[in-house]
C-alpha cells in the first residue's frame, strides 16, 4: 500500500465488463510530506476520491478482487481510501482541511 496524489482521471470508452461504470484515476505516489516519489500509475477508483485528493493506494491484486467481490477481476491497483491527515513523528505534515480553507480563501 502507498501514499499518492490524484492528479486527473481516465476516460475509457470501452473496456471489459468488469470494469463498467467505475471511475480510473491517474494517481502519483508521494512521501507523506508531498514529494514525488514514484511513476504515474491508473487506479481503479473505490471511494469516490477526485482530482487533488491524497489517497491510500493497494497495489495488489488479490486484495482488489476481494474489495469488487469479483475473483476473476483484471485489476492491481485501487484506491482504497482518502486521506484526511499525515502525522509524522508527532508532526502534523498533511492536513486536508487546511488545504480546503485556503482553497476557499
Amino acid at each position: 500500500m502507498f501514499l499518492a496524489l490524484v492528479v486527473g482521471t481516465v476516460v475509457a470508452p470501452v473496456q471489459i465488463p468488469a470494469l463498467d461504470g467505475r471511475k480510473l484515476l491517474l494517481v502519483r505516489p508521494i512521501k507523506p510530506d508531498g514529494t514525488p516519489t514514484g511513476k504515474t500509475r491508473i487506479a481503479l477508483d473505490s471511494v469516490q476520491a477526485g482530482e487533488g485528493d491524497r489517497v491510500l493506494v493497494l497495489d495488489e491484486g488479490n486484495g482488489g478482487r476481494q474489495i469488487l467481490g469479483d475473483p476473476k477481476a483484471p485489476v492491481k491497483t485501487i484506491v482504497v481510501g482518502v486521506v484526511d491527515y499525515v502525522d509524522v513523528h508527532g508532526a502534523r505534515v498533511y492536513d486536508h482541511r487546511r488545504r480546503t480553507e485556503a482553497q476557499g480563501s
